[in-house]
């Protein structure tokens, strides 16, 4: 399937910076991509064969794991001084517990999206896979009710640890599956400095694409400020990602079954019989990401002792 030929379920609209803005050096949100779930099923250069029809020094930001207070509020007021628009893949459990910090997100413009319920990081494919996608749909509708708005129709894998069956899944409810296509290692136990010199270098290298980022994490927090201060005077600009106006999508819809099949036992003698059969595993298949994430992880600890995590304090 051509990229290029997808680019017409996208929707291009012109500068979006908020006409409250009152920052006059504000980076802010230069246009919005309509994307149509339905044309583009997957995409994020990370995993999948493309990405975003972006032009040259335009990103995407998203930010993964929240809500989460304080961090969450924080990097919400960033992106406020500096008029950006963002999107946020929430974990259900999270918008179940800070309901108020969905709702804000939302009000404040941005793009609320999904990250499963419990934010496993295991491969979970099967019905287990598809319960957590539908269920991290409906916390966050859940959350996002009383202010008359819904989720938008994109969902991202936790730690990027992608199912074909949950895929196939995203598919059939008109989901966008998004990957990425830089990472920042805001989760590694990196100084912040790091955090920032590594999403800079990597998007000089890339160009343009989607940058993964997490609100939960303090140090993202802490830099995020001079994060879009460097992305303006790099002449970088951002693009804001919804779905496409009257696009249809079912991502809220009721969660799929967990069934759980049980193994027969053998009735070779009453005693035999009367065994409680064994219930089987739900499917669990192993992905080429899980064993990057590991060893990124191993890494991360290697490289920097305990005794040298996050100073906040002292940055």
């Amino acid at each position: 399937m051509q990229w290029a030929a997808l680019a017409a379920g996208l929707a291009c609209a012109g500068p979006a910076i908020a006409e409250d803005c009152l920052n006059p050096d504000a980076l802010g949100t230069l246009r919005t991509l309509e994307i149509d779930p339905a044309r583009f099923a997957r995409i994020g250069t990370m995993q999948y064969p493309g990405t975003l029809p972006l032009k040259p020094r335009e990103i995407v930001l998203t930010f993964d794991d929240g809500p989460m207070p304080p961090m969450t509020s924080r990097v919400l007021e960033v992106l406020r001084h500096e008029c950006v628009k963002a999107t946020f893949f929430l974990v259900g459990r999270n918008a179940k517990a800070f309901p108020s910090i969905v709702r804000r997100i939302a009000e404040d413009g941005h793009t609320v999206a999904n990250h499963s319920q419990n934010h496993h990081l295991v491969p979970v494919a099967g019905a287990l896979g598809m319960q957590e996608f539908d269920l991290g749909f409906q916390a966050i509708a859940a959350a996002l009710e009383p202010a008359g708005a819904k989720p938008a129709p994109f969902f991202r894998f936790p730690g990027l640890l992608h199912s074909p069956v949950v895929e196939n899944h995203a598919k059939a409810k008109h989901v966008t599956v998004m990957s990425t296509d830089i990472l920042a290692d805001d989760w590694m136990q990196i100084r912040p400095e790091h955090i920032l010199q590594r999403a800079l270098a990597r998007l000089e290298a890339k160009g343009s694409g989607i940058l993964l980022l997490h609100d939960v994490q303090p140090g993202l927090a802490l830099i995020l400020p001079k994060l879009l201060r460097e992305l303006s005077a790099r002449g970088y600009r951002v693009v804001h990602i919804v779905p496409k106006s009257g696009a249809e999508s079912s991502p809220a819809s009721p969660p799929a079954p967990l069934v759980v099949e049980a193994k027969k036992a053998p009735v070779a003698s009453k005693s035999a019989a009367r065994k409680p059969a064994k219930e089987a595993q739900p499917e669990v298949a192993e992905f080429p990401v899980i064993a990057r994430w590991r060893k990124l992880m191993e890494a991360s600890r290697k490289a920097v002792p305990l005794a040298a995590k996050v100073e906040i304090a002292n940055y």
